[in-house]
Formats: structure tokens, C-alpha cells, sequence
């Protein structure tokens, strides 16, 4: 894009962030591979879940390090395409990427275990759907924006909720799954409903909420956090946020607000249709098992 050419490449690509990445990457073949002898009932992981853990460590990185996470301070709609990839995107590649083995040591280790409640569907639900919602209040978001430390604390917590959120869905541990096929339709249901409001503020709006994407002064202060230059050099370099908006603030601010309910209905719906064919799919086999069954012991199939 013709506005990346005014940052450097230690703006774009953020390389600490990269090296981490790079880091639990590289951690993570450790774990799977020489270490792997280490943990009970370990085996060979699949090249299709050391994919879905590179694409999510990716994902995340594109997210929060790479050139999405720089146009997020730019423009409102970024912003929210950065949100849906690191929380519904990211973070369900990541989890699927690890192998029971590893599931079943950090559960087994984990010290947080008596806060094992907050995995509940519902709570979870309302966990996740209650801090994103909270966070995109105009006040708070511009407050978390201009406060670097609050903004990690704030977007660490929406990370493992966000893993709380999906466990339900996605737990790769038999011994874990406690919802059923129909619970699972409907706690899909639920999540669709409870980010709906946030994201129907945002879109029917009649003006700009977000100072971070209006006031310069702000702006820049918000910019500071993710670029080298200072934040009086951004006002007398570009004056504004309005220097790199091909859309009006109003417009950028609705155009965010879809994408992200947009992104979000596509990846549950794909749920959805997911989970409904295999409980169907269950509650028929069942049937026709009943069914042989009955039929094997003299009985009339009608």
C-alpha cells in the first residue's frame, strides 16, 4: 500500500516481535521433536497440525507485529481485520496446532486450575464477547490506545479468553469435550448474538467514535507506541490521521465494524455447518445401529 512507504522497515515489521515469534516457533519443534520423549504418551505429530501452528504463529504476527498491525493505527477498519485474525483466526490455528501430549502436560501443570470454571461455555462466552465489546466503548479504546503497558495487559487477556472461548469448540482432548453436538450449535449461536451489539454501534453510528482515528494529537500519541518517530515529528510529518485515510472517518469506522461481523459469521457459520453434520451424522449412525441391531435379534425393521 502507497502509505507503507512513509515507515521504515523496523516500524513494518517490528523486529522484536518477529524474533519472538521466530522463538516460539522454534520452541515448539523443540517440544514435538527431541523433547518430545519427555512427556507421557507422546508420538509423531501430524504435518497438518504443525501447519494450522505455523499459520496461526503467522497469523499473529501479521496481527500484531507485521504491516496490519501498523495500518490498525491508521485506519479504524485495519484495526478490526487485526482483531479478527489474532482472536478467531489465530488463535484456534494455534490451539489445534498442538498435540494432545502437550495439551495434556500444561493442563496437568497449569496453576491457574482453580479458575478451570472461567472455561465454562457460558462464562467463556461472556468472557470474550464482554471484554471485546467493552474494550471498542469510544473512551476505553482510546485510553487503552495512548497507554502501551494497558494495551498489552488488555490484549493478553483478550488472547486467552479468546482460547477459552474456542475450547468448547475446538478441546482436542476426548476426556475434555463435555458439549455435545447440539449444546455446541447453540453456545454458536450465542457467540454470534453477543458480539452483534458492539459491532452494530459501531456500523450504525451516526458519527466517528474513536479519537485515536480523529485527533491528531491523540492519534499520534497512539502512534508513538509502534513506530521509532516521535509523536511531535508524526503532527508536523503528516498532520493527522486524515493524511493516510482514503476513507472518512465515519465510513473507515463502518467499513471496520462489517469486516469484523462479517469475518465472524463466515468462520461460525463455517462452524456451524461443521458441527451440525457431525452430529447429525453421530445421531444417525446411531439409528442405524439401533436399527441392525433390532433387526439381527428377529426383530422387524419397518
Amino acid at each position: 500500500m502507497p502509505v507503507l512507504e512513509y515507515f521504515s522497515f523496523n516500524d513494518l515489521w517490528s523486529p522484536l516481535i518477529l524474533a519472538g515469534m521466530l522463538l516460539c516457533m522454534a520452541g515448539y519443534f523443540v517440544l514435538i521433536g527431541p523433547l518430545a520423549s519427555r512427556f507421557p504418551g507422546n508420538g509423531n505429530v501430524p504435518v497438518w497440525r504443525k501447519l494450522l501452528f505455523v499459520a496461526g504463529l503467522t497469523a499473529l504476527y501479521l496481527a500484531q507485529g507485521g504491516p496490519l498491525s501498523l495500518l490498525g493505527h491508521l485506519m479504524f477498519s485495519f484495526h478490526m481485520i487485526s482483531m479478527a485474525l489474532s482472536y478467531l483466526i489465530a488463535v484456534p490455528l494455534l490451539m489445534l496446532g498442538l498435540p494432545d501430549f502437550l495439551w495434556r502436560s500444561l493442563l496437568r501443570r497449569n496453576p491457574l486450575h482453580r479458575l478451570s470454571f472461567l472455561a465454562q461455555p457460558i462464562v467463556a462466552a461472556l468472557l470474550f464477547n464482554g471484554l471485546f465489546s467493552l474494550y471498542h466503548i469510544p473512551a476505553i479504546h482510546d485510553y487503552v490506545m495512548v497507554h502501551f503497558t494497558i494495551h498489552r495487559l488488555y490484549y493478553g487477556v483478550l488472547f486467552v479468553t479468546a482460547a477459552l472461548m474456542w475450547w468448547t469448540l475446538i478441546s482436542p482432548l476426548p476426556e475434555r469435550k463435555s458439549v455435545g453436538g447440539l449444546g455446541k450449535l447453540g453456545y454458536i449461536f450465542l457467540n454470534m448474538v453477543l458480539l452483534t451489539p458492539a459491532c452494530g454501534l459501531i456500523i450504525f453510528a451516526p458519527n466517528p467514535l474513536y479519537a485515536t482515528y480523529t485527533d491528531p494529537n491523540i492519534w499520534a500519541r497512539a502512534m508513538g507506541y509502534c513506530v521509532s518517530t516521535s509523536p511531535g515529528a508524526l503532527l508536523q510529518s503528516f498532520g493527522g490521521p486524515a493524511f493516510f485515510g482514503a476513507l472518512s472517518p465515519k465510513v473507515d469506522q463502518q467499513v471496520g465494524g462489517i469486516a469484523m461481523k462479517f469475518i465472524q459469521e463466515i468462520i461460525f457459520a463455517s462452524m456451524l455447518a461443521y458441527v451440525f453434520y457431525h452430529w447429525y451424522k453421530k445421531e444417525n449412525g446411531q439409528d442405524d445401529a439401533e436399527a441392525s441391531k433390532v433387526s439381527s435379534d428377529g426383530g422387524t425393521v419397518l
